[in-house]
């Protein structure tokens, strides 16, 4: 590939990302959605309540982002926020995984560890990983509210969840683009609830 097939092929991708980007902006329906999840998880703060994460692969990277966003910092200086994401334990993972199988490695931890009123950010961009869906199903017992994150379509997740943020796109890497902006809109949006009304 030559220098100017490269380049076209780099603008191409970034327009790519943005005009996906574009059409997000004009759903006024997932602008509102993420509004409202931005409220949901300020008021899973605000009564004690933790806000946990899952994903595999480039989504559990997200996952593992978004929480420390929260726990750690984004913006302020301020108190640590009680979240997490579920695969960050390789020994839990990998006993789980061996003992009952790869499809309840989060299910397991949050039946364990989920409160009603808790928070589960479940990340897909296919909408239908079945340890996600499973995860969610779990939630779901455990009095936890559910939000996806996930491309286009939403999959099985579409169902199962309390709030639907499906990026209007099938292609994963725009997808993945998109859910970690909106997590990070969630995550500046939920520290300036929290902590700049408290100055």
């Amino acid at each position: 590939m030559n220098s100017y097939n490269s380049m076209t092929r780099i603008k191409d991708i970034i327009n790519a990302s943005i005009e996906t980007k574009q059409a997000l902006l004009a759903d006024e329906h997932l602008v509102q959605t993420i509004s409202d999840v931005v409220q949901c998880i300020v008021s899973c703060f605000n009564n004690g309540g933790k806000v946990l994460f899952c994903g595999n692969g480039g989504s559990a990277a997200d996952a593992q982002h978004l929480a420390a966003e929260f726990s750690g910092r984004f913006y302020s200086d301020r108190n640590p926020l009680p979240s997490e994401a579920l695969h960050c334990n390789t020994s839990y993972l990998t006993a789980v995984a061996n003992d009952y199988g790869y499809d309840y490695v989060y299910s397991r931890m949050i039946k364990g560890t989920g409160k009603p009123g808790d928070v589960l950010v479940a990340l897909s961009t296919s909408g239908n990983s079945l340890n996600i869906l499973n995860a969610m199903t779990q939630a779901e017992e455990c009095g936890m509210i559910t939000i996806a994150l996930t491309g286009a379509g939403g999959g099985k997740m579409k169902d199962l969840c309390g709030y639907l943020l499906n990026v209007p796109s099938t292609d994963t890497p725009r997808i993945q683009e998109c859910h970690i902006m909106i997590g990070h809109i969630i995550c500046q949006l939920v520290e300036e609830q929290l902590f700049s009304e408290r100055k």
